[in-house]
């Protein structure tokens, strides 16, 4: 069975940091192209971040910009999300998504497996 288990979300104040985690039962762990998303209700799933299979490749969303970072470490099946300078726009369910065509998407339907999310709440 796929699994994908997001981790590290949680409360931080405005200008903060956190570090969020994907591990995934997927195989090959190396060969999916992976990438986060994030939510709020009555709104769709916002493209955050993706990172090739490889992880040479990266796309951003256009909000995260400069402020985000994604990368990955295949040798223990787990991609992250390095975000800093957190603001209150910010705040959302987080997931973790893979998928194994050739090209990084920055559409949601173009993902296979998905993670259950994780809550992030920045309070200004």
């Amino acid at each position: 069975q796929v699994q994908l288990v997001e981790s590290g979300g949680g409360s931080v104040q405005a200008g903060g940091s956190l570090r969020l985690a994907c591990t995934g039962s997927i195989r090959p762990f190396s060969r999916f192209n992976l990438g986060w998303f994030r939510q709020i209700p009555g709104k769709e799933r916002e493209f955050v971040a993706a990172i090739s299979w490889g992880g040479k490749i990266k796309d951003y969303g256009d909000s995260v910009k400069g402020r985000f970072t994604i990368s990955r470490d295949n040798t223990k099946k787990t991609f992250y999300l390095q975000m800093n300078s957190l603001n209150a726009e910010d705040t959302a369910v987080y997931f973790c998504a893979a998928n194994q065509a050739g090209s990084l998407f920055t559409t949601a339907s173009r993902y296979d497996y998905w993670g259950q999310g994780t809550q992030v709440t920045v309070s200004s």
